[in-house]
């Protein structure tokens, strides 16, 4: 008889196995015994690594007591943190915006200002509409209001008032503002006019704070004291960094938080000015991070670059994209709006590239539960991005606008003028200036 009759089949993971697998494949699923919270005896959890097409990769888990019948499903992201914070904002005017899909990651804030209503974060991952996240407030405000009318009568009439706006936001009867601010990176909000810029939603990036990543277990208290006191100690180091040295520095990595060191070195761009690159690598888990910063001031006003790509040599011009950089191409419709993609320095071709496989990679909404004719227009703008940085698409004007002038294409005619690029000088409006957070500087006395 086979040594294998009676054996429970089993599927084994192999080292090389995806550890997040498609929804519509054969995912292992890990059963393990766990307390039940309801009555206190052992039941059973099970737990499943897979992708979905709008949460990405996930971790689903299901737990059921036999003893007393409790049963209880949760959903958490089992993607890695971003390397930076991102808020989004959308204003919610008639049922279409009602019908955003959202994915609200657990570490997200959510907010409406009009109803000076904030939800923190949840710990908990959700996929919904905004219509269906308006409908959970509304059922969770609504319970014990009874017990609130004769006990605290003034909570009773203030969370009433707040119900009511939300019935005339469902209605459609008024608008909104919803914002959505995750310091994890991991939540989104449904464009309805992809790949173009949606009118109604905007989102920025931003750096977390060291509370944000004590916050997200990135790192412990301990070792943001220790970081303070590190970032102290710099700060009264008054020497300049020499153009050849690397200076290496201790660090954690954001997708496993591993020790890992790194590498910073200043660069001086021709005919511009210095830049830092910097760069993480870790040997646990693999991950690679790369970045651009600015080697100097904030300038007294943007600058919008304007060069129309019209040989495929142009693909080969260094690029320097700042963080704060929007890049836009009117001929195919791409934009992206300042903070996407981070700092990058690389040649034309190869930003390209990069904005290509961000976009067919980590968009949103574009799977199976998604219309056709937005899968076909998404497909539609991704082959006319690739024809652009194939050099099949020609001529095409790539415009940089970079409210501190921090951003450079090459001029391949320097000194003299390029004839094909066009450089303005303006003035920053408040709104820029408030994202940048240099209304609020005081440089009173300074010298």
């Amino acid at each position: 008889m086979d040594d294998d009759t009676g054996h429970e089949n089993k599927k084994i993971k192999l080292d090389n196995d995806p550890l997040f697998k498609e929804i519509d494949e054969d995912v292992p699923v890990t059963v393990v015994e766990s307390m039940c919270m309801n009555c206190h005896e052992n039941g059973t959890t099970r737990i499943m690594l897979t992708k979905v097409p709008h949460f990405k990769e996930i971790i689903v888990m299901a737990f059921e007591c036999p003893h007393c019948n409790f049963k209880n499903n949760e959903v958490q992201s089992g993607e890695a943190v971003k390397e930076r914070g991102q808020e989004w904002s959308v204003q919610v005017v008639d049922k279409f915006d009602l019908e955003r899909q959202i994915v609200r990651n657990g570490s997200a804030l959510l907010k409406i200002p009009q109803l000076q209503l904030e939800l923190p974060p949840s710990n908990r991952s959700k996929l919904t509409t905004i219509e269906g996240l308006l409908n959970d407030i509304s059922e969770d405000l609504s319970t014990n209001q009874e017990s609130r009318k004769a006990q605290a009568i003034e909570s009773y009439n203030a969370i009433n008032n707040i119900l009511d706006k939300i019935q005339l936001y469902l209605s459609s009867s008024e608008s909104f503002t919803l914002i959505l601010d995750d310091p994890a990176g991991n939540s989104y909000i449904e464009s309805l006019t992809p790949p173009t810029l949606d009118p109604k939603l905007s989102s920025r990036y931003y750096r977390r704070t060291t509370e944000m990543d004590v916050a997200l277990g990135l790192q412990n208290s301990a070792s943001a004291v220790s970081t303070d006191d590190a970032q102290a100690q710099i700060n009264t180091n008054n020497q300049s960094l020499d153009l050849d040295e690397v200076v290496i520095f201790n660090s954690s990595c954001s997708s496993c938080n591993a020790p890992t060191d790194t590498r910073m070195k200043q660069v001086e761009i021709p005919h511009f000015k210095n830049v830092i690159l910097m760069s993480t690598t870790c040997d646990i888990c693999g991950y690679k991070s790369n970045e651009i910063k600015s080697g100097g001031a904030i300038s007294e006003r943007g600058t919008k670059i304007s060069l129309t790509l019209t040989t495929p040599e142009d693909l080969s011009r260094d690029i320097l994209k700042s963080e704060t950089c929007g890049l836009n191409i009117p001929e195919i419709d791409l934009q992206l709006t300042y903070g996407t993609l981070g700092g990058r320095f690389t040649t034309i071709e190869g930003l390209l590239r990069q904005v290509y496989d961000e976009l067919n990679r980590d968009t949103p909404f574009t799977g199976d539960s998604s219309t056709e004719s937005r899968r076909s227009k998404f497909a539609s703008f991704l082959a006319k991005l690739e024809a652009t940085f194939t050099a099949q698409n020609f001529p095409v004007t790539l415009i940089l606008d970079d409210p501190v002038s921090n951003s450079y294409v090459q001029n391949l005619y320097a000194p003299d003028d390029d004839p094909n690029m066009k450089i303005e000088v303006y003035e920053r409006t408040f709104d820029q200036n408030e994202d940048l957070g240099l209304n609020d500087i005081n440089v009173d006395n300074y010298s």
